[in-house]
């Protein structure tokens, strides 16, 4: 700012106001010289800060972008794993899980329903085709625990993804011991989901 105004107190007001540099009539080459050098320095500054937090916003998005791939890589080996990941529903699983791990979140934050308006304006008939997919699940599972009681996979995901109890009435169902059938816990399945895409990624 130039001014004739010699006042101190108009001064300070001025820097007050958001006025960096003064420069007082009649006017110094000298101070003039300086006052440019100060503002060429501070402008080049700022640039060269915004080029940093540019980078580091660039590192950032590509680490976020990083974790969400290998997340997703985890999700589907479980899935695969399960026989599942060719399953109508499990795109819907993979879009749910994703945006968890994304937003930080956990399936008590919000309905299975809500959850699913995120990525459908039908999000009951989205609900059913990931509570059919969960089912399957729970059904290979069962049978491998049919072959192989000590198997990883099914000792593993039987009590990961669901609840034990649930997969032993299945398996019951399965001898045609029992006529009802295992039930899934969707909340359950779908934090596993989310648990298990970081134990699985590697």
């Amino acid at each position: 700012m130039i001014s004739q105004v010699s006042s101190k107190e108009m001064i300070s007001k001025a820097y007050e106001n958001g006025i960096e540099f003064f420069i007082s009539k009649p006017i110094d080459a000298i101070e003039v010289q300086s006052v440019i050098k100060n503002v060429t320095y501070k402008f080049e500054m700022n640039k060269k800060l915004q080029t940093i937090q540019g980078l580091f916003s660039d590192k950032q998005s590509a680490s976020v972008l990083e974790h969400t791939k290998d997340s997703i890589i985890g999700i589907k080996r479980v899935m695969q794993r399960m026989g599942i990941l060719s399953e109508s529903g499990s795109q819907d699983i993979i879009n749910i899980a994703k945006y968890l791990i994304d937003n930080n979140k956990h399936t008590s934050d919000e309905t299975i329903a809500d959850l699913c308006s995120h990525f459908t304006d039908n999000p009951k008939v989205m609900e059913q085709r990931i509570r059919r997919t969960a089912a399957i699940g729970m059904k290979n599972l069962a049978n491998i625990g049919l072959e192989d009681y000590m198997n990883e996979i099914f000792t593993e995901y039987s009590n990961g993804l669901y609840n034990f109890e649930q997969i032993k009435i299945e398996m019951d169902f399965i001898r045609e011991k029992s006529k009802k059938r295992g039930k899934v816990n969707l909340k359950k399945f779908i934090d596993g989901i989310v648990y298990y895409s970081e134990t699985e990624k590697a």
